[in-house]
């Protein structure tokens, strides 16, 4: 792991502690990275409520309560995927935030969409933001960058509030 990424998650562990706040996340293409940045560290059950790894369109579907008519509207690469899955992952565990990502780490292209499309959302009751990564790297390059990336994102959004 690179320095920047373990900043990240002693960032992620300041914040939720010291706030007494509490984090869930739903994760596609990083395959529960995220989650297990998270819980590199000791302490992180103070926080982290929940890692849900909903890799098919089934398990978004039936696990998170994904939308049938976003998926087939927009695909499982989407903006609005990644912001639904953060909100119901969010509503699911009563948590303060949550993170989610979806995205094509390739190698191949997936509903039309290239290699390297991430999206990443953050929720808290009333908003949810979602940023568009466009990644050059191997696959597992990607799935590191997407999460550091995912990591940052989480601490500015819960920082601006």
């Amino acid at each position: 792991m690179n320095r920047a990424t373990l900043k990240a998650i002693q960032q992620v562990h300041k914040i939720f502690k010291e706030r007494k706040i509490k984090l869930s996340v739903a994760e596609s293409c990083t395959g529960g990275l995220i989650s297990h940045y998270i819980t590199l560290l000791p302490g992180a059950s103070s926080f982290f409520e929940a890692g849900v790894v909903s890799y098919s369109a089934k398990a978004k579907k039936g696990i998170l309560k994904i939308s049938s008519k976003t998926i087939s509207s927009y695909g499982v690469v989407s903006k609005k995927t990644a912001e639904e899955m953060a909100e119901k992952i969010r509503l699911l565990t009563k948590s303060d935030y949550s993170l989610s990502t979806t995205g094509n780490l390739g190698p191949d292209v997936l509903e039309g969409k290239e290699k390297g499309l991430v999206y990443v959302a953050v929720s808290k009751k009333g908003n949810t933001i979602c940023h568009e990564l466009r990644l050059r790297g191997s696959r597992e390059a990607n799935k590191e960058q997407a999460s550091l990336l995912a990591l940052k994102l989480l601490v500015e959004f819960v920082e601006g509030y």
